[in-house]
């Protein structure tokens, strides 16, 4: 019998198909890396310089509204545009370009330049959920935009340039990398047992419960089992969901809560505002059938054992595959006593 709590092994991501290794005995070693440094800055509620915050005037020159709850608009700096060229270089098959057209939008989730998801009333963490949903149908509905990517980094370590709350949204041409992997280990997963992959692993979850970090009546944060990041985690619907728009206001709701349940769990764990990279998965915007896509979101948290130590991918993880030493079941546990 594999001891999964003490011996190195190895595990299958059942969505992208790729090997996570772990060593558990390794969580016993002596830090001697780089540590990060704590910011004690308090953070006010209206920051002039933002140019985030109601009223400011951002990089182009726009001024924002006197918003009061949630504000969209189109990336100033945008990394993807609408009248990209839409031609190709392919060279023997061996040097290949192609043209990447789409649209870059940002969200803001409150006036407020001080708070953050985990420190948000649910009412108002549904106002960006609903937001979200608003912006998904209008780019989904778009021709040219084949799929679309909502994602938060929060803190300066995950890359995030203002403090501000908010994230984005990234309308692509074509379906990135991820998503790729995804939809076809669901596909295959669907065309051979003839049921959702993500509805059947989540039942497993519920089964076993030492994965489960949080619950409400419509989704589950859970470690999965395949993790790669020391605290990462998953949030599922408990009821088989493709995309936003196929949300009703209950799953909303939903949704909002869990967000705040798995970010104070964050926040209380290393008694800091936790830095993470954090987005939602769904079906692709081809305006194909994808009955086999499970709507998910993923978070992916740096931090290793302390508010201080970050993990980095470098080494075997670069060169070979992805490797951890926390195992899944101790994260859940450690996340789960931080409620």
């Amino acid at each position: 019998m594999l001891d999964l709590q003490h011996a190195s092994h190895r595990r299958l991501n059942a969505l992208t198909g790729e090997w996570v290794l772990v060593s558990p005995h390794r969580t016993s070693r002596p830090w001697q890396g780089q540590t990060e440094a704590k910011s004690d800055a308090v953070v006010p509620s209206y920051d002039p310089g933002c140019y985030l915050c109601p009223g400011n005037v951002r990089a182009n020159g726009e001024r924002n509204p006197a918003y009061e709850n949630v504000f969209a608009f189109d990336n100033d700096y945008a990394a993807l545009l609408p009248d990209a060229p839409q031609t190709e270089i392919n060279e023997d098959g061996l040097i290949v370009a192609r043209g990447e057209a789409g649209r870059c939008r940002v969200v803001c989730f409150s006036p407020r330049h001080d708070l953050t998801l985990s420190s948000m009333p649910v009412d108002d963490i549904a106002k960006v959920a609903a937001l979200w949903r608003d912006e998904f149908m209008r780019l989904d509905a778009d021709p040219l935009v084949g799929a679309v990517q909502i994602f938060e980094n929060r803190g300066a370590m995950m890359g995030a340039s203002n403090p501000h709350p908010h994230c984005q949204i990234w309308a692509t041409d074509s379906e990135p990398n991820e998503l790729v992997k995804e939809s076809h280990r669901q596909r295959d997963y669907f065309a051979h047992r003839q049921s959702c992959l993500l509805c059947d692993y989540l039942a497993l979850e519920l089964g076993r419960g030492e994965r489960i970090v949080c619950e409400n009546d419509g989704f589950v944060a859970l470690v999965p089992f395949w993790a790669t990041w020391p605290f990462e985690t998953m949030l599922l619907p408990r009821h088989h969901l493709g995309a936003l728009d196929e949300f009703t206001e209950s799953d909303m709701r939903a949704l909002a809560d869990i967000l705040s349940q798995i970010t104070r769990c964050y926040d209380n764990l290393f008694a800091t505002p936790f830095p993470y990279s954090m987005g939602f998965h769904q079906r692709p915007s081809d305006g194909g059938a994808h009955p086999h896509w499970h709507f998910h979101g993923h978070f992916y948290p740096p931090l290793l054992r302390s508010a201080t130590i970050r993990k980095f991918m470098v080494g075997f993880e670069l060169l070979g595959s992805p490797q951890r030493d926390i195992t899944p079941e101790s994260a859940a546990e450690r996340l789960r006593a931080a409620r």
